[in-house]
């Protein structure tokens, strides 16, 4: 039986990874909003602008997941507490900053921080709940995400317009520093700190660093310059690194990513399913706001409630998916959930002028079911068969998992945007046909999934628990 002291624990693990997952997608929206008041204020030009956001990228994606190796060593909690105050305070310091390149260097510290904060986030959870009970605690933070998303743009617009753009960025300043000092104060279960072993992998760290920073990076830069020789000379460095990287891991004896991790189909097959699903959602989301907008003649807040239903069925949909999860199991669930996915995009694919509200809203409430589904089945066999497979990767689980999630938004709009620059106009049709097929890819990697008979119970145990290890039947 658990004792009160970890009841109460849980709970302010689960607020901890709500409110670090909610804070984070804030940032992108008061960023997304404030963009144009904040480089007329500060006199910079668009791409000092772009800049505020690639860097943040770059830095976070090169560092997610030896951030979430550092959790695995020294716990996923302190790792949490520093990345959720740092972030705070670099908030707070953008929102002081004199000037462009004061924001620039802000954000790029910011993405340090954020790297720490996410995966811990998801390495938290998995310390604090038992494998069966996985799924719904993830099924909330996906709910907040959608929260915020929907929230997001209406909030921080209405204090862009009354108080200007420093204002957005002291929003989560408080909550951040908050959360920061609880987790350090309340103590966490021991299980939260692995028994790490051996030297951490600084080689392996830089290498993955430089394929992942280099994909980025190339990925921002196609849709502006198009298939240049940098951009080329950029896909060889990834694909050099990337095996380098591969190499290395399968040599060292204290590798990043455990050689069972790395090769094992079910996590593989996970990772490939949340690259291509926000992919899809992302880039769809992306041609769907320029066509409402530039073809349709709609203004951002009509556009966002067109959107709105994603929103809303990503916070519905999360807990549903949940429920689905421990009856029908990954795999069946997600095969559903990538269907619905890859619907809505074709449904909004056949959006035109002559369009009206209700073929619009089905196509994005359709995407927001799918996407909330296979988010939340996906998320929870990562962190659930990385942790079974190795002792002590919960957090390389959550830095793999939230890489996807940066990954592929990224490729989703580098795709839509060079296929839009095809066409005259803001076409739906082409960018969301080739979106569709990229979210259809989940379904083969669905397969690889376990179904219900693989599902862990909770008499499974946690890696090094004394309890036997049994499947159910």
């Amino acid at each position: 039986m658990k004792s009160p002291g970890s009841a109460v624990h849980r709970r302010l693990t689960l607020a901890s990874s709500v409110l670090g997952a909610v804070i984070v997608a804030l940032d992108g929206t008061v960023l997304i909003v404030a963009q144009p008041t904040l480089q007329r204020d500060l006199h910079a030009s668009f791409a000092e602008v772009q800049w505020t956001s690639t860097g943040y990228l770059i830095a976070v994606a090169g560092l997610l997941v030896f951030a979430g190796r550092l959790g695995d060593r020294y716990g996923h909690q302190v790792v949490f507490a520093v990345g959720i105050l740092g972030f705070g305070a670099t908030s707070a310091g953008i929102g002081l900053a004199p000037g462009i390149g004061w924001v620039i260097a802000l954000r790029v510290a910011q993405g340090v921080f954020g790297a720490l904060l996410q995966p811990a986030t998801l390495g938290m959870l998995r310390a604090a709940y038992p494998p069966d009970r996985l799924g719904m605690p993830i099924a909330l933070r996906t709910s907040a995400i959608g929260l915020a998303a929907a929230a997001g743009p209406l909030v921080v617009g209405a204090l862009v317009t009354h108080l200007g753009w420093r204002a957005v960025f002291f929003l989560n300043v408080v909550p951040a520093l908050v959360m920061g000092a609880l987790a350090l104060a309340v103590r966490g279960p021991a299980r939260d700190r692995a028994p790490a072993a051996g030297r951490l992998d600084l080689p392996g760290a830089c290498l993955l660093a430089v394929a992942l920073v280099g994909l980025v990076q190339t990925l921002v830069e196609i849709p502006e310059a198009g298939w240049t020789a940098a951009t080329v000379l950029g896909l060889v460095v990834v694909a050099a690194a990337g095996a380098a990287f591969v190499r290395h891991e399968r040599r060292t004896a204290s590798p990043l990513v455990p050689s069972d991790v790395l090769g094992s189909a079910a996590i593989g097959a996970a990772l490939g399913i949340l690259v291509a699903a926000s992919a899809s959602m992302l880039g769809a989301l992306f041609v769907g706001s320029y066509f409402l907008q530039e073809t349709l003649g709609l203004d951002p807040l009509q556009t966002s409630l067109r959107a709105l239903p994603a929103a809303v069925m990503m916070v519905l949909g999360a807990p549903l998916s949940a429920v689905l999860l421990r009856r029908f199991g990954a795999r069946r669930t997600t095969v559903a959930g990538v269907g619905v996915l890859t619907l809505g995009v074709i449904v909004l694919s056949r959006i035109d002028e002559a369009s009206t509200a209700v073929p619009i809203g089905t196509g994005f409430l359709l995407l927001g079911a799918g996407f909330a589904t296979v988010m939340v089945t996906a998320t929870a066999v990562v962190v659930r068969h990385a942790s079974a497979e190795s002792a002590g990767v919960a957090g390389v689980a959550g830095g793999l998992q939230q890489t996807a999630m940066n990954v592929g938004p990224t490729l989703g709009v580098a795709t839509a945007a060079t296929l839009m620059t095809l066409t005259s106009g803001v076409a739906m049709g082409p960018p969301l046909t080739a979106l569709a097929a990229v979210s259809a890819i989940g379904v083969p990697l669905a397969l690889r999934l376990p179904g219900r008979a693989g599902v862990v119970t909770a008499d499974q145990g946690l890696p090094g628990d004394a309890s036997p290890l049994r499947t159910r039947p």
